[in-house]
């Protein structure tokens, strides 16, 4: 009894031992766990009373997570969508990236797993007399050997080399935290840029759309010049007005005929930008008979809180995986300046002569287990783990910008749809007056009691609200579509 005490006091130290040596290997784990840093971010975004606007509402539901098939409506808009999607050649490259990143994230999980190399090797290292190298007895034996190039070492080697580094430190797994991180980042991005593709390829169908109803509305206003110049013709042949009021409304007219071409060239222009968006040359194949209408987007628009944006919105996120690799690119530098420990083994047959490459007798064997320790690199550890530390920072100055931005653009967005709806209300009361304006001076000078520079005016201020309001609807859509994208654009 008083024998076991004693195995089991004495046993005290090396199980101390043991529990130290495990706590500082555990002590010494490189780099810290990554944490979301505190980025205060306000409850809601900054938005206007509810009696101010209609369409705008925050809710802790929003349209950053409406897919684009539900956000937009047009079947044609959807089609293009689709195409581009497919099609795009610059989402095409983002792609490819994401798939070169996701290779390097497959090859760091390999990180944690042996190398292992075959070697088939024959070897004759062979000299003269004059060197100061003999020659091999062991393989000439008890014959002579010759005065001149004869061997001084020769070898037939088959064996398997393996070579293992333990991740003591963690440096394998924060390497592949750190290309998990730039994976994922890749596949953020990828998000990012189909999102801009949709609004893109969704802001140059529109404005297809509105350059079509400006077509529209300036040859519907040319043909009412061309009426006006008919009734002015026959007023001077009749006497009733001088040649002057002929050339004047002949100058409107072809004021209003100069915008046809001008409107023109802008579609042929918009239509191979959006070819180009679908990864096409410029073709025909995009025909576009109608306006804008009364087209719209969603009635009522949600934004949600800042907080989901960081989660819908992939240019936040991927700004954010870009700290969190960054983070654990800490963790690798910190891990280089530790010991390293490796486990290297060569197994096989190595014989004289060939023949004998398979016998037992060639079988060997070699193990080896180091521990290394950098002790001086002429700064170089040093410095690259100072140099993670800075970039760190970096990134999460860049993760709190990329937020702040985000919060402002949605704000933006907010204000402008809002302040928008109250121009296209005007815009509305202008052009109805416009349109009766051109009515009644155009009755008031069929029968004598308005002058052609009434209708003139009449007609310009027409031109001009019908070519603002269609301006405005356009501008609509876009800040709908702008605020749909700086919501996350459906790819939460």
């Amino acid at each position: 009894m008083l024998f076991k005490n004693k195995i089991k006091y004495a046993s005290l130290p090396a199980h101390s031992i043991i529990l130290i040596v495990i706590m500082t290997l555990w002590g010494c784990k490189s780099g810290e766990n990554y944490v979301q840093p505190n980025l205060n971010l306000p409850d809601a975004f900054k938005s206007f009373s509810s009696d101010e606007s209609d369409s705008l509402s925050i809710d802790t539901t929003n349209i950053g997570k409406v897919e684009w098939k539900v956000f937009f409506e047009d079947t044609t808009l959807l089609q293009l969508i689709d195409d581009g999607l497919r099609n795009n050649l610059y989402l095409k490259q983002i792609e490819k990236e994401g798939e070169i990143a996701n290779e390097s994230f497959k090859q760091s999980k390999a990180n944690f797993l042996p190398q292992l190399t075959a070697i088939l090797e024959k070897r004759d290292d062979r000299y003269s007399r004059n060197s100061s190298t003999r020659e091999s007895v062991n393989f000439y034996g008890d014959t002579n050997s010759p005065n001149q190039w004869y061997v001084t070492r020769a070898s037939n080697m088959a064996a398997l080399q393996s070579s293992w580094e333990i991740d003591l430190w963690g440096k394998f797994r924060r390497l592949k935290e750190a290309n998990l991180a730039q994976w994922q980042q890749r596949e953020a991005y990828t998000k990012a840029v189909k999102t801009d593709v949709v609004a893109e390829i969704a802001t140059s169908y529109y404005t297809l759309l509105m350059l079509k109803e400006q077509q529209q509305v300036a040859e519907y206003n040319l043909r009412l010049n061309d009426s006006t110049l008919s009734i002015v013709k026959l007023q001077y042949r009749a006497g009733e007005v001088s040649s002057l009021a002929i050339t004047q409304t002949e100058s409107q007219k072809l004021i209003s005929a100069s915008l046809v071409p001008q409107i023109e060239r802008e579609l042929e222009v918009q239509k191979n930008r959006l070819n180009e968006l679908l990864g096409e040359y410029p073709k025909e194949s995009i025909d576009v008979q109608t306006g804008l209408g009364d087209t719209r987007l969603l009635s009522e628009v949600a934004v949600g809180v800042p907080l989901e944006l960081i989660k819908n919105r992939p240019d936040v996120y991927a700004a954010e995986l870009a700290l969190v690799e960054a983070n654990a690119q800490v963790g690798v530098s910190q891990a280089m300046r530790y010991p390293s420990l490796s486990l290297n083994a060569q197994l096989g047959y190595d014989a004289i002569n060939l023949s004998n490459i398979t016998n037992p007798s060639s079988l060997f064997g070699v193990f080896i287990g180091s521990l290394t320790q950098p002790i001086f690199q002429n700064r170089k550890l040093k410095t690259r783990y100072k140099i993670s530390l800075s970039e760190r920072d970096i990134a999460e100055l860049a993760f709190r910008e990329k937020v702040i931005q985000a919060v402002s653009d949605v704000s933006n967005g907010m204000v402008t749809i809002q302040k928008l709806e109250e121009e296209y209300v005007l815009a509305e009361r202008r052009l109805t007056n416009a349109r009766k304006a051109v009515k009644e001076s155009y009755l008031l000078f069929s029968s004598g009691y308005a002058t052609y520079l009434e209708v003139i005016n009449a007609q310009s201020n027409a031109l001009e609200s019908e070519l603002y309001m269609v301006d405005v609807k356009m501008q609509m859509l876009v800040a709908n579509i702008e605020l749909y994208r700086n919501l996350g654009g459906g790819w939460n």
